[in-house]
């Protein structure tokens, strides 16, 4: 018997729900409850994945068979939450960067999610999928075009699912504006914006004991996502994390199912930031501050679908700002901007001429069934209660091994922002075609399953 206070709640909300549920079953993601246990395990341990694990140690319909990171502190903390919730310890693959291939030769694993540093997640998920395992996939999910069909080829080379774990397509906002847009609000979509502005500069976490920031260190001496992640912007000028914008939107507007991404052009500011940031903590001597970095400090890209609609997307991580996804959407009957500092709308013959009004009455009218049944619990999970949803979603795909509502498709088109952007930043602003992943197929594929 499990212990934890949290999990029970949790699990007594869950059997509510999931009693609600069997009354009406299009409000599941999956609509197939079961009693079977899926059995996960863990590549990457680190910040992220140890919140997908805090997650899946909440819930009785998930078995932990295996964890592997190169971190032996990271293992150790992983170990002790799993023995605190009562769980029977897993095996451990630590011994190199390549031991997760041996984790993945464990026939007891149905699922797998990978959490690690951007440039390992293609080659594991390829293995991932190659060893018959069902795979989720934090993002971004590739870095370049050939991996990009990588992923796909190899989806549909095995028949292994993936799903990529993007977790803001849950928010409660965004499901509820979806709605709103499935529901013909804003009447036919017309232009769209989003993007990923979020002051990185510092690489700031906290290990739960202390919290770290200020640093103008990266690489061997840098602390966390900075050992890795500030990497990318000294090497590429891209937009190198778009999908937290991108996916909401994909999802609105049907993307890979009745239409999908024509062609991009993208521009790049110059690069400050990072340099006026390391000097200013570190100061002019400091051997960081003589580097010259390449990705410019705000890098926009314009999207064209083959419907017609227009996306602007931009990335923002290395200057002063508060956190935005910056939200926009509009069609020939309104508009909406919404995000945690703002929300507003204006909808032609209900809202005044001419005057936003707020959102709060629109978002509970329109609040997604999703959230009407599990927003209650949900927020025990991280980030308002969003990363309940993308696990439980990922473990009701796995049970009944269908395709997941985020597919292989989808990570491959909403990844390859980064490598299109990135040609068209060096070409002048160039327009690039995004390639059809889905081979024709968009055209006759079903919508995504939440609405």
């Amino acid at each position: 018997m499990h212990n934890s206070h949290s999990r029970r709640d949790f699990v007594k909300h869950m059997a509510i729900a999931s009693a609600g549920l069997s009354l009406a079953p299009s409000l599941s993601f999956r609509g197939n409850l079961t009693d079977e246990k899926v059995k996960l395990a863990f590549i990457g341990v680190g910040l992220r994945g140890t919140e997908h694990l805090k997650n899946a140690l909440l819930r009785e319909d998930v078995d932990i068979v295996a964890i592997g990171d190169t971190d032996p502190d990271r293992i150790d903390l992983a170990l002790k939450l799993i023995s605190e919730a009562g769980f029977e310890k897993p095996k451990v693959f630590d011994k190199s960067a390549y031991d997760y291939r041996n984790l993945l030769e464990l026939e007891a694993i149905d699922g797998v999610i990978i959490s690690t540093p951007w440039l390992w997640h293609t080659r594991m998920a390829v293995d991932a999928m190659k060893a018959g395992k069902y795979t989720g996939l934090e993002v971004s999910a590739a870095n370049t075009l050939e991996e990009c069909w990588d992923l796909v080829n190899t989806h549909e080379d095995t028949g292994s699912h993936l799903m990529i774990l993007e977790n803001v397509n849950y928010r409660r906002d965004v499901l509820a504006v979806l709605n709103m847009v499935k529901q013909n609000l804003f009447g036919e979509m017309l232009h769209f914006r989003c993007g990923y502005k979020h002051d990185l500069r510092g690489v700031k976490f906290n290990d739960g004991k202390t919290a770290y920031g200020k640093g103008a260190e990266f690489g061997e001496k840098g602390i966390s996502e900075s050992k890795w992640r500030t990497k990318h912007s000294l090497m590429r000028n891209a937009d190198v994390y778009p999908t937290h914008g991108l996916g909401p939107v994909a999802a609105m507007i049907d993307i890979n199912r009745g239409n999908r991404f024509l062609s991009m052009s993208s521009y790049a500011t110059k690069s400050v930031g990072l340099n006026k940031y390391i000097i200013e903590n570190g100061g002019k001597d400091h051997p960081n501050a003589k580097l010259k970095w390449k990705q410019g400090d705000i890098i926009t890209s314009t999207i064209k679908t083959a419907n017609g609609e227009t996306i602007i997307v931009t990335h923002d991580v290395n200057s002063p700002r508060p956190y935005s996804l910056g939200f926009q959407v509009q069609g020939a009957q309104g508009l909406a901007d919404f995000d945690y500092h703002t929300q507003r709308i204006h909808i032609e013959g209900q809202s005044a001429d001419h005057q936003w009004e707020a959102m709060e009455s629109w978002l509970e009218k329109y609040d997604h069934p999703l959230w009407k049944k599990y927003g209650e619990f949900a927020t025990q999970a991280g980030h308002g209660g969003i990363d309940f949803f993308v696990l439980h979603d990922f473990v009701e795909a796995v049970k009944t091994n269908t395709a997941p509502s985020m597919d292989v498709y989808d990570a491959a088109a909403w990844s390859a922002v980064t490598p299109l952007s990135e040609i068209s930043i060096e070409n002048n602003g160039a327009p690039q075609d995004f390639p059809d992943f889905t081979r024709g197929n968009w055209i006759k594929r079903k919508p995504y399953p939440w609405v």
